[in-house]
Parts: structure tokens; sequence; C-alpha cells
């Protein structure tokens, strides 16, 4: 039976991989958090991915065809992309499909074609935005959202909101299942780094710092971008590196305590920065970029510190400070600030507002 007030939302994942595989970045986790949260809040969700998607705690309907090329992997003045039989295009003519049998379509999926079709579905199509200005295409398609319905966007961060020059909308961050996270009270003598191996996430000034303190460097991530990573070690021949590869979220959440600091070292605007959250969740002291959406996450000071983007040598003093920061603190500051219940209220909120 339906519980009175209760929404049927049809949540689109993004096109550039299945859930559970890693090339969706944050917006893997975000479907997970949303989904937990609403469905406690009482909605019916079901959730479209692209084929190979891992179940997510709701109904799941997956369609196939060729993923769609990331748009952080393209110049800033790329021209939009449409693959033959493309993923994007597949999702989005089942959520047409679909649309009748829901109050409102969530957009997950950072791509024109959903922006731009969402004026011709019936149901409002409401669109959380998941990184930051990265193209001129992609800029144009959400002024124009923003220009005839600023209701139906929302951010995960102010300063990724304003990368698109909108000075006022709705920012709901994120929102984590802290119970799955663990935390290790007494770490190893190890900075860790997650992230796509790719030039846009910096792994280069993490090693750098790493290299200047004698300490390994534990990495996490798919590597998109071999030539980079070839590059990375060469560059910096005195880190220890110690690749471990890309891990399932579940596995990811029992390893990170291991590190005693996390570097966040992004050459990009991160548009949340998930990975700072994840950490701190298992106590993990964070020294990052002051820099999109890490700079409103950390506390600097109490959960991490804060360097100019690009000074390694400071990022290197920071972390011998962050040792010292209390891993229990950390912990409890980020279930005040992060916890799935807040979120799903917020975007509940939002969506209520845009009905």
């Amino acid at each position: 039976m339906e519980t009175p007030g209760a929404m049927r939302i049809l949540v689109v994942s993004t096109a550039v991989g299945p859930i559970g595989q890693g090339r969706g970045g944050g917006v893997e986790v975000t479907v997970g958090s949303l989904v937990r949260g609403l469905v406690d809040r009482g909605h019916q969700l079901m959730v479209l991915a692209p084929e190979g998607s891992e179940p997510c705690g709701c109904p799941l309907r997956t369609v196939a065809g060729q993923l769609q090329p990331p748009w952080q992997q393209q110049s800033r003045d790329a021209p939009i992309v449409q693959p033959p039989d493309g993923v994007l295009a597949n999702l989005w003519r089942e959520a047409w499909i679909l649309q009748g049998g829901h109050h409102v379509v969530l957009n997950l999926g950072y791509d024109w074609l959903p922006l731009w079709l969402g004026p011709c579905f019936t149901p409002p199509v409401l669109h959380l935005i998941s990184m930051g200005s990265l193209s001129q295409a992609m800029d144009q398609a959400v002024a124009d959202v923003a220009r005839t319905h600023q209701g139906r966007l929302a951010f995960h961060s102010r300063s990724q909101m304003e990368s698109f020059g909108i000075r006022h909308g709705v920012v709901v961050g994120n929102g984590f299942d802290l119970d799955t996270y663990r935390f290790v009270r007494e770490p190893e003598p190890l900075l860790g780094w997650v992230g796509r191996i790719a030039p846009e996430k910096g792994l280069g000034d993490a090693a750098a710092a790493a290299a200047a303190l004698h300490r390994p460097l534990a990495v996490w991530g798919r590597v998109e971008d071999p030539t980079y990573k070839d590059r990375v070690m060469a560059d910096h021949p005195a880190c220890d590196f110690r690749w471990q590869g890309f891990l399932p979220p579940l596995q990811l959440r029992q390893e990170l305590g291991r590190c005693a600091v996390l570097l966040m070292t992004p050459r990009w605007q991160e548009a949340f920065g998930n990975v700072v959250v994840e950490a701190m969740a298992c106590g993990v002291p964070v020294v990052a970029y002051r820099r999109g959406g890490p700079q409103e996450i950390v506390d600097h000071g109490l959960t991490g510190f804060l360097v100019e983007p690009g000074r390694v040598g400071e990022l290197a003093a920071m972390v011998e400070k962050a040792y010292r920061l209390d891993r229990h603190r950390i912990r409890r500051r980020c279930q005040e600030r992060f916890a799935v219940a807040p979120f799903a209220q917020r975007l509940e909120a939002w969506i209520l507002a845009a009905l």
C-alpha cells in the first residue's frame, strides 16, 4: 500500500558507467544514499542505469548501449557527442516510456540530453548536477534550465553552483551511510589518496608530498589514463607508491581507516569531494587543496587542513600537523554533518518545492 504523501520517483543514473564499477565516480555514492534516505522517508523509487549495474536498494532497470564519454576528459570547447546506440539516449528513451507511473524524474547524469529533454516530459525532470563547469556546451545547457526552471536544479556545494555563474540556488550537499565505514583509532604510517588516475585529479602533487615526507602513499582508484600514471611514477621516483586498484565501495570503506592522513589534490573544481567525507567517516584527517567542494567540507584545524592549490611544500607541512588531530572527534563531526537522513530531508524539500 502506498504511504499517504509518498512520491513515486524515477531516478536516472549517469550514462558514463554502470553503478558499482567506479566509472560513475561520486554519482555511485549519491545513488545509494539518495535511495536509502528517500525510501526511509516513505517514497517509492525506481533507478534506471546502464547494463551491468549492481543492486542499489530499490527496483532497478538496466539499459544496454555504448557508454557516454565523460566531460572531464574533453576540452571546454568540445562539441556534444552522441555515440551510436548510446546508453545516454537509451536511458532517456526508457525514462520517456516510464514517466507516466511517476510524480517526478530525477536526473543524476552530467550531460546535455536530460537538460534539453526535461521540458518535454509530463512530470517535472529535476537535475542534481554532479560536477562543476567543465564545458561551454554544458554551461549553456545548465544556463537554459536556470533561466526557465531554476528550481529544478540542485547542486552538491556552493562553489560548484557558483562555477556556473549561479549565485542563488538549491545546495543539498550529500549523505553517507556512515555505519558502513570502519573507524580505525591506530592507523598505519601510510598516506592515502583516492580517485580516478587521470590528470585532473592531481595525483602528482600527492606523490611529491609523500616523497618529501618519506611516507608510503596508498593509491585507490581506477586507472583512466595509463600514460598519466606512468608519467607520475617517472616524475616522482622517490615516492613509495602502494597501488591498491579500484575497490568496490563497501570494501574501500573498510580500508580507508588504515591511512594516517588522506591527501586531496585536485587540479579542477571538485563538485563535492565524496572521498573527503568517506575518509573522515573512518576517522582519517584530510589535507586538501582549498578548491571546490572540499573547502566546504574540511573544518580547518578540526577535521584536517586546507592548502592553497599547487603548494606542495605547504601540503607536506600540514600533513605533519594533521597527524595530531583527534580521530574520534573527526568521526563525530562527520556524523553531525553528513548522515543520510538530513541529506534525504534536503532532497525531499527540493523535490516538493519543484512539484
